[in-house]
This record gives structure tokens, C-alpha cells and sequence, in this order.
């Protein structure tokens, strides 16, 4: 899928992944680590695919290396679907999962 221009806006379809801020106001252009690692993480097939065809590879790889904000499950499929070395995958770091799991042993 070749990446278009990146939008300035989220579709009404993918709003209920935002549920922490008001979504009309977030734009992918201006923050797209935080879409891309909330979708990609938080999302459904629709809102991958949506980040797929907005974002580039490079983009997307470059969040997964930058946001620790992945859930280890996500962080390791998306390291494997864009070839990211799971040694650059930042959620996935050894001394950031000891300190997770302190603060949520589950």
C-alpha cells in the first residue's frame, strides 16, 4: 500500500480509540507517533489499516522504535510485520518491561 499524504484529521470511525481526548481535535499530521502507537496498539483492522495507508513504513517503524507505549504483544507483531530488530523496539527494552511489571505485576 502506497502512503498518501498524511491527513489532518482522524475518521468518526476510528474516534472511540480516543477516548482520552477529544478526537475532532487530533491531528495525525502534528502528533503521528500518538495516533499511529494508539491505533496500531489500541485499534481493530480498520484503524491498522488505516494507519498503513496514511503512514509511511519509515514512520511507523520509527514510532515502534520511540513509544514505549506498545503493549509487548503489539510491539513484537509490528516489529515483525514492518522487519524491525526487536532490539529497537523501545517496549520491548529489558529494563523498561522489569520497571512495567513493577508497577503492574500482571
Amino acid at each position: 500500500m502506497k502512503p498518501q499524504k498524511i491527513p489532518t484529521s482522524i475518521p468518526p470511525s476510528l474516534y472511540t480509540f480516543f477516548w482520552d481526548v477529544n478526537p475532532a481535535n487530533v491531528n495525525p499530521l502534528e502528533k503521528p507517533y500518538f495516533v499511529i502507537n494508539r491505533l496500531l496498539d489500541k485499534g481493530n483492522v480498520e484503524a491498522a489499516r488505516w494507519v498503513l495507508n496514511n503512514f509511511s513504513k519509515d514512520v511507523i517503524a520509527e514510532t515502534l522504535r520511540k513509544i514505549r507505549d506498545f503493549s509487548p504483544w503489539n510491539g513484537t507483531f509490528w516489529a515483525r510485520y514492518l522487519d524491525v530488530p526487536i532490539k529497537e523496539v523501545r517496549c520491548l527494552d529489558p529494563s523498561y518491561r522489569t520497571m512495567r511489571k513493577q508497577l503492574w505485576p500482571y
